[in-house]
């Protein structure tokens, strides 16, 4: 079983998720949270395995919520916005989210998210991060990260970065560089485990601040 926290400031959106996640034989809502303190309080005593996070709420807002339970490694984040250019949404990214989804997402794409993330894997349509990241980095809203934190990549692993916050699939990157999948997938490990980032989104988000790839780029 999925065992999933629900955490939004309103009462009906807990009341739509919880009756959309409570039909899935695999799904448990094991509770619900009205703010951010609530959410790291009932996730660090409940232990669930994704938290489904609002991220402006009163109180304490969805991305300090993210921060501290990623933080303390207490469950994953899975982040609902309201608007899809939201910069609540790029720093909920940044500080630990392993994706995030719009709040008219259709609930069949909501429950495959949640399962996606519980299983490891990060939810966020690159075009969408694209964007943002245009937004608030190539549009001049933000400053670019030192780029030498790339530095202990080698050759080949910043060519795997490049394809994968272009959003390509580990298959994709493979038939790019006639590499077999196994072996990109190697490489997409040792990217993260070098930067210390937690899955391909966090991967995509540094590779356009520090500038490797631009929100223009193909």
């Amino acid at each position: 079983m999925i065992r999933v926290l629900l955490v939004d400031d309103q009462e009906l959106m807990r009341m739509g998720f919880r009756m959309v996640l409570g039909a899935q034989e695999d799904i448990d809502v094991i509770g619900e949270a009205a703010d951010g303190l609530d959410a790291v309080q009932m996730a660090d005593k409940l232990r669930p395995d994704v938290v489904l996070m609002d991220v402006r709420m009163p109180v304490l807002d969805g991305v300090e919520a993210t921060k501290r339970i990623t933080e303390a490694n207490t469950a994953k984040v899975l982040v609902m916005t309201t608007f899809d250019m939201d910069e609540y949404a790029l720093s909920a990214l940044r500080n630990g989210a392993s994706g995030f989804l719009l709040k008219d997402t259709p609930p069949s794409d909501l429950v495959s998210a949640l399962r996606a993330v519980a299983s490891g894997d990060a939810v966020v349509s690159p075009s969408v991060t694209k964007r943002l990241l245009g937004r608030f980095l190539g549009d001049g809203g933000g400053e670019l990260r030192d780029a030498t934190v790339l530095d202990v990549l080698t050759e080949r692993e910043r060519e795997v970065l490049v394809l994968i916050a272009k959003g390509l699939s580990n298959t994709e990157i493979a038939r790019k560089l006639f590499l077999s999948e196994a072996t990109v997938k190697t490489h997409v490990g040792r990217i993260l485990a070098k930067l210390e980032l937690r899955d391909r989104v966090q991967a995509v988000v540094l590779a356009y601040e520090t500038g490797l790839v631009r929100p223009g780029d193909a």
